[in-house]
């Protein structure tokens, strides 16, 4: 499975570590920044603007939605594919919502650039959640038949089909994600473009009622649609309380904390868990409720903020609980496919978990012994600084930055000529000498980062 755009949410990892750093400088991390950013551009889909800063991309998807006469032009291609798969683009929504929220006036001159993208998303997002009446579309794009092409998005014949979530056919996971997406985007237009702001806020509150009345998962609802490719295997517990979770802090209203006091035990409260990803949430809440225990002492959050320690402790090599695993040259290992994914939402959290602690004079209770904000940072430092190059093979792992990067990008768009250079029709089945030729993708994807090295830190650019 290619690796899902989620992934992308390093940049939030670049921010005031520059102060720590021996490896690179500030104009490196925020160079590596201004490139993750920068990826979204090639990811787009539906009519590109004016200003369109990668300009190897063009038009496509122009008619999303159409044969189904509903309007789901726009969004993000999913990795290097030409389907809209509706529950990591939410997840990567949310996630960058919570980066400009947590780490936006470290951004700079990149703010911007960081609404644009996020505002691309919940554009689309809107559409999928208010043009049918109790129902949430979740995807464009037969991802079975996109699978047997290589073709560049501006060339795509395969099917768009359309699936969408309802009454009958539920996707709480989706949808509270949804929901949870479009409520963190909220937070982060409020002051800039408040009517946009409340639009989504109310938006969020119709979608996540939804997920919550109509219980169920949405891989059992598409089945094959989604599955393998994003199957929901954590449940949709997980996301209906990661979603009240956001909707709890875009609105301050006390049914939602309601909802987590009632629901959190059925839905993951009560397990400490290691992973944090576009299928499971858990460590997420755990973190993100945490802030209010943390601020303000809501005693309904300790049980997550001692969970939340337990993560942390779960990743600091030498505490009790240790128990993640590190290649030879410092990087944290979950899974061989896309493993890059699991490194970048988990540096997410422990720079998001040092910011709570150091703004509340908070520490990591490991057992007997503590760890603080400062160990929290270096550590998501190291796997920073690892995946820009500081590592065995001296190879930066994000496309376009260092001197030394991937040249040979699992992605259509990137590594077929693209349709500035090569206007002529590339068919369904020409593409695949691109794919397979042993010459560097002639579109450089800035920004995008791939699965990564193996266990063994060992990594063949092909």
């Amino acid at each position: 499975m290619a690796a899902p755009i989620t992934m992308l949410i390093l940049f939030t990892s670049f921010l005031s570590l520059s102060l720590l750093s021996t490896a690179f400088t500030s104009r490196d991390y925020a160079d590596a920044l201004e490139k993750s950013i920068l990826f979204f551009e090639g990811q787009r889909s539906g009519p590109l603007p004016s200003n369109q800063r990668l300009k190897w991309r063009g038009n496509s998807g122009l008619s999303d939605g159409a044969s189904y006469h509903v309007d789901l032009v726009g969004g993000y291609y999913d990795a290097g594919d030409n389907v809209k798969f509706g529950l990591p683009m939410a997840f990567t929504t949310t996630m960058l919502a919570w980066s400009v929220i947590e780490f936006g006036g470290s951004m700079h001159s990149q703010i911007g650039n960081a609404k644009t993208a996020l505002r691309w998303a919940t554009d689309y997002l809107l559409k999928a959640a208010t043009a049918t009446p109790d129902s949430l579309y979740v995807q464009v794009g037969d991802p079975n038949m996109d699978h047997k092409c290589w073709e560049r998005p501006e060339d795509m014949d395969t099917p768009r089909n359309v699936y969408k979530v309802s009454a009958q056919n539920p996707g709480s996971d989706v949808a509270a994600e949804t929901a949870a997406a479009l409520a963190a985007a909220s937070i982060v237009f409020k002051d800039s473009d408040p009517s946009y702001s409340a639009k989504l806020l109310q938006t969020a509150k119709n979608v996540f009622d939804f997920a919550d009345k109509y219980r169920g998962s949405y891989s059992d609802s598409l089945n094959s649609v989604v599955c393998p490719f994003y199957c929901s295997y954590s449940g949709y517990q997980d996301e209906l309380l990661w979603g009240a979770s956001w909707m709890h802090r875009a609105t301050q209203d006390s049914s939602y904390l309601s909802y987590i006091q009632s629901n959190g035990h059925t839905m993951g409260s009560d397990n400490d868990d290691f992973s944090f990803s576009w299928d499971d949430k858990r460590a997420g809440t755990k973190v993100l409720l945490s802030k209010d225990f943390l601020e303000k002492s809501t005693s309904d959050f300790q049980l997550y903020k001692s969970h939340s320690d337990n993560y942390i402790c779960s990743l600091i090599p030498g505490s009790s609980g240790f128990q993640a695993q590190y290649t030879p040259g410092g990087l944290l290992y979950k899974a061989s496919e896309s493993n890059l994914q699991y490194v970048t939402t988990t540096t997410f959290l422990l720079l998001t978990y040092a910011k709570y602690l150091s703004t509340n004079g908070g520490v990591v209770t490991c057992g007997t012994s503590t760890v603080t904000a400062e160990s929290l940072m270096a550590q998501a430092k190291k796997q920073v600084d690892y995946i820009l190059g500081d590592n065995p093979a001296k190879m930066s792992y994000m496309v376009g930055f260092g001197e030394r990067h991937p040249q040979h990008v699992h992605h259509r768009g990137s590594s077929v000529p693209s349709i500035k250079a090569h206007p002529d029709r590339i068919n369904c089945n020409n593409g695949f000498q691109y794919l397979y030729a042993n010459s560097p993708n002639p579109n450089v994807l800035a920004g995008a980062v791939i699965g990564g090295p193996d266990s063994k830190d060992n990594f063949a650019d092909d």
